[in-house]
C-alpha cells in the first residue's frame, strides 16, 4: 500500500507543477475585460483539485504509511537534528499545505474580484505563489531530502 501511495503522489507531483504554471501563466497573458470564467479560471480549478488529491495521498503517507514520518514523529526532537527527516516531518508539509491553501485562496477571491483586472491579479498572485511552494517543497534530487524525478 506504502509503494502504490507514494508512486502515485510522486507522478500527480508533474500535474500540480503543471497545472500551477498553466494557471499562472494563463492569470499573466488574460487581457479580457470579462469577468467570466476564462482559462485561468479552469486551470486554477484543476491545480486546485490536483492540489486537494496531493493533499489527501499526503496525509496518508504522513499519518501511517511513511516510515519516515512514522521515525519523524517517533523522536521528534531528534528528527529535526536530521535534515531528510525534518524536511518530510516539517518543511514539506508546511510548503505544501500552504500551496494548497493558496490555490484555494486565489479561486474564492478571484470569483469575489469587482472588476477584471483585480479578478486577473489575484489569481496572478495566488496561483504562482502557490507553484512556487510546491516547487521549493518538492524533494529534488541531489538535496538532503531528495528523492528520484519519477517512480516505477
Amino acid at each position: 500500500m506504502y509503494m502504490l501511495v507514494l508512486t502515485l503522489h510522486s507522478w500527480l507531483r508533474w500535474l500540480a507543477l503543471a497545472a500551477g504554471a498553466a494557471a499562472t501563466f494563463s492569470a499573466a497573458s488574460n487581457r479580457s475585460d470579462s469577468l467570466a470564467p476564462g482559462r485561468a479560471d479552469f486551470w486554477g480549478l484543476v491545480l486546485m483539485m490536483t492540489l486537494d488529491l496531493q493533499l489527501l495521498l499526503g496525509l496518508l503517507l504522513y499519518v501511517g504509511l511513511s516510515p519516515f514520518t512514522t521515525q519523524a514523529l517517533g523522536d521528534f526532537a531528534a528528527a529535526m537534528h536530521t535534515p531528510a527527516l525534518r524536511f518530510f516531518a516539517v518543511e514539506h508539509l508546511a510548503l505544501m499545505l500552504g500551496a494548497v491553501i493558496l490555490a484555494h485562496l486565489g479561486r474564492v477571491l478571484a470569483r469575489r474580484a469587482p472588476t477584471a483586472d483585480v479578478k486577473r491579479a489575484r489569481m496572478l498572485i495566488a496561483f504562482g505563489l502557490a507553484t512556487l511552494l510546491m516547487v521549493i517543497g518538492i524533494p529534488w534530487p541531489g538535496t538532503a531530502a531528495g528523492r528520484p524525478l519519477f517512480r516505477v
